[in-house]
């Protein structure tokens, strides 16, 4: 006969694997995971949710990306990211492709995109387009967005002048 102060029972595998040997520490650890992804969802890693042709062919209609909110810590928004800008209340954001920089001059000729006179190439663009605007100089903190899909009429287009603190984050 055993005694039962000798005898103590081992976990069995499919605890071990579950919750490991200490329940106590698993708990501790799975709390501290909830938090931090609820801090990187908060204030890090923001889902956005594309809704409209604005951005087509290059991201398709109800496709869900994450904006990376820390892109731009270390350095500027640059030509050619794709940012998230709030331009209208706290929960409107619109996914744009930045094409001219603070202080540059911008203009559209025959539907192609000139900057400081020089025409831009826009790889991602698919389709032509017969947009024609005048020349116009950008402030010290605006950048130029517009979306990739440029067979859209313009005034069908959410583009334009932001502002840098607009500019939420760059889509990973």
């Amino acid at each position: 006969m055993v005694e039962q102060g000798a005898m103590t029972e081992t976990p069995g595998w499919l605890q071990r694997v579950l919750i490991g040997r200490k329940p106590a520490r698993t708990l501790l650890r799975i709390g501290v995971l909830i938090i931090l992804a609820y801090l990187m969802v908060k204030f890090v890693a923001i889902p956005i949710r594309i809704e409209g042709i604005s951005m087509l062919p290059t991201y398709q209609n109800h496709q869900i990306h994450v904006l990376n909110r820390l892109a731009y810590l270390s350095h500027g928004p640059q030509r050619g990211d794709v940012v998230g800008i709030r331009l209208a209340g706290e929960h409107v954001m619109f996914l744009k492709r930045i094409i001219a920089l603070p202080g540059e001059t911008i203009a559209f000729h025959h539907g192609h995109t000139v900057i400081n006179g020089e025409t831009l190439a826009e790889p991602y663009l698919k389709g032509h387009c017969d947009w024609e605007r005048p020349p116009e100089t950008l402030g010290p903190d605006e950048y130029y967005v517009v979306g990739d899909n440029r067979t859209m009429e313009w005034e069908d287009h959410k583009q334009g002048r932001a502002q840098r603190k607009r500019i939420v984050g760059k889509i990973l």
